[in-house]
């Protein structure tokens, strides 16, 4: 590892998720003819179309990679300039001073992050963190010191740029809804980092609503009403509507590259300060909503947060 330039190991990869190529080309750059063979040509198209100084991270590069796939390994680091394609990810360790686990199956997080962690090794983990209250437990003074961070990367959307800097022109929040495809454990988190991003409540219950799809209602502290639905199987949908007293406004998050950038920066940034991005209480919060859902979809009733100890 030397002076100049730090090195990022990158774990992936999740059937369906395309993170570990956007996450590693917005780092170092990409390949044309390497993505062209990647089999993601929706990445291909967006890299495409931006523009050469919205590459690179000052002073990092993504170096080694390692996937289930010995052949997807080889085109990641095609599409994304990555020199090492290892047979193990532990073999990541004493070579990286950072790691990204690019997977979204948050059942393989635990396993995947604790020996870099335990090595001290700061770990960028893909959305959601976990959903078992043994791990949050682990992985909770990691959260704390800054060593470890995760989200969705739409905490940072680009769209949400105007509510986030001036929430206040709302008025009182009376209801803010949220809509998006597939799960609620694996994509409900999106909608939840993206609405926790805008306020300073505190989520104090869950109930899942009688729907076809996962539907959910969240209480917060302040009176404030969440609604998320995770659609399952519809048309491409990341949606927020915020209606307060004195306005109302309605988003759509479509630029993927921009929040996974911010995500990334904010990660190495906080490497660099030595202090959490995000707070730990906030990422615990994220992951209480989830699993107190999935007891509310099991037991039909409504779940208090307190409930659920860590």
């Amino acid at each position: 590892m030397g002076d100049l330039v730090k090195s990022i190991g990158i774990i992936g990869i999740s059937e369906g998720n395309g993170h570990p190529f956007s996450f590693s080309s917005i780092i170092n750059g990409y390949s044309d003819e390497g993505f062209a063979n990647s089999g993601w040509p929706g990445i291909h198209a967006y890299v495409r179309r931006r523009h050469a100084s919205e590459f690179g991270m000052d002073g990092w590069r993504v170096t080694h990679a390692w996937t289930q796939d010995d052949s997807i390994t080889r085109k990641l680091c095609a599409a994304s300039k990555i020199p090492n394609a290892v047979k193990d990810s532990r073999e990541f360790l004493g070579q990286v001073d950072a790691v990204i686990i690019a997977r979204d199956d948050f059942q393989s997080h635990f396993g995947l992050s604790r020996p870099f962690l335990e090595a001290g090794i700061p770990v960028l983990i893909d959305k959601p963190l976990s959903l078992d209250a043994t791990e949050l437990r682990f992985f909770e003074p990691y959260l704390t010191s800054g060593q470890l961070m995760s989200c969705s990367g739409m905490r940072y959307a680009r769209e949400l740029d105007e509510p986030r800097s001036d929430l206040a022109s709302y008025g009182r929040l009376k209801l803010i809804r949220g809509a998006i495809v597939l799960t609620w454990e694996n994509y409900g988190v999106h909608m939840l980092d993206a609405i926790f991003a805008l306020t300073k409540s505190h989520p104090v219950a869950v109930r899942m609503l009688p729907a076809e799809h996962a539907s959910a209602v969240i209480t917060m502290d302040d009176g404030l009403t969440i609604q998320i639905d995770a659609m399952g199987d519809c048309a491409r949908t990341f949606h927020i509507e915020i209606f307060g007293s004195e306005r109302t406004g309605a988003f759509d998050i479509t630029d993927n590259f921009s929040m996974f950038r911010r995500m990334l920066w904010e990660f190495l940034e906080s490497i660099g300060t030595g202090k959490p991005a995000i707070p730990a209480e906030r990422t615990l919060e994220v992951m209480k909503v989830l699993m107190a859902g999935r007891i509310s979809k099991k037991e039909g009733r409504e779940v208090l947060l307190n409930e659920l100890a860590l």
